[in-house]
């Protein structure tokens, strides 16, 4: 978030939690890229602030995590004690979730990571909501990097490398046919809660419709490995088009996520593939 605007955004989060009758004395910041993500205290709630424009996907978030809890999903638990929606605020969009105490001295081994994706996927099919498929996602970056007003400062190689990496590994995934469900579309290790109840997924945002191989191009190696009757394969031209959507979201000129400082090595490791690495060794 651009930083004239943290200020008021923490100001929007503390006077909708005064409102909802939970007591906020300090307001620490756990994440700063699209999202402002706040610790509040000592009502203890974890706040997620964002701007207008993401209403939608903030709805979708709070929606899809209503739904996976009562699936028994590996998920992480909206704020109880107020009411689960989306609150607006002075011109942000504030949604309101549990905040769970970080366990790190216990690592996640990739087997139970794994074991975790597989439940959380058996509970989205469980659910019926209403989403775009992943290939909607490539076609935007596809536009984004066709484009010199979005994508200014991308160097012609790297926007022709972008181009021809996106297209052809599109045509790729689709003539496999895969068979398609609800994803979670995101679901690196940075969305994966270490906790005392175990490994909790955060951030539904992104969600999709798409094979599972395309969640598992997002996970470490070893994690896609112990993933059951998974399409390795598919996964590693999966792994090659995530790679592609990363480095194209970073040229945009109002990408304002922190890895964009580093959007070059995006570049680097999408041009020494394949076999592309997973998103946690760039």
């Amino acid at each position: 978030m651009k930083a004239s605007e943290v200020q008021r955004a923490v100001a929007a989060a503390r006077s909708i939690a005064a409102a909802l009758d939970l007591s906020v004395e300090d307001a620490t910041v756990l994440n700063d890229s699209n999202r402002l993500v706040l610790r509040l205290m000592p009502c203890d709630v974890v706040a997620r602030v964002a701007p207008m424009a993401y209403q939608a996907s903030a709805e979708t978030a709070v929606e899809q995590a209503q739904r996976l809890a009562e699936t028994d999903s590996p998920v992480a638990a909206l704020e109880p004690r107020v009411e689960p929606r989306v609150y607006v605020r002075d011109g942000f969009v504030i949604d309101m979730w549990t905040y769970y105490e970080h366990v790190p001295s216990r690592e996640l081994p990739p087997a139970d990571y794994a074991q975790a994706l597989e439940r959380l996927h058996a509970g989205m099919r469980k659910i019926d909501v209403t989403t775009s498929h992943f290939m909607d996602r490539v076609a935007d970056n596809q536009q984004d990097v066709a484009s010199r007003d979005v994508t200014p400062e991308l160097p012609d190689a790297d926007r022709e490398l972008l181009a021809n990496t996106l297209r052809s590994l599109r045509r790729s995934i689709v003539d496999r046919g895969a068979a398609e469900q609800l994803l979670h579309g995101e679901p690196h290790p940075w969305n994966v809660l270490s906790t005392k109840n175990g490994p909790l997924f955060i951030d539904f945002e992104n969600s999709v419709r798409g094979p599972v191989e395309f969640d598992l191009a997002w996970v470490p190696e070893e994690v896609s490995e112990h993933y059951p009757n998974a399409d390795q394969e598919l996964v590693g031209d999966c792994r090659g088009l995530v790679i592609a959507v990363v480095a194209a979201c970073h040229w945009r000129w109002y990408d304002q996520h922190p890895g964009n400082t580093r959007r070059a090595e995006w570049i680097s490791a999408l041009r020494q593939g394949p076999p592309w690495p997973s998103v946690d060794a760039v």
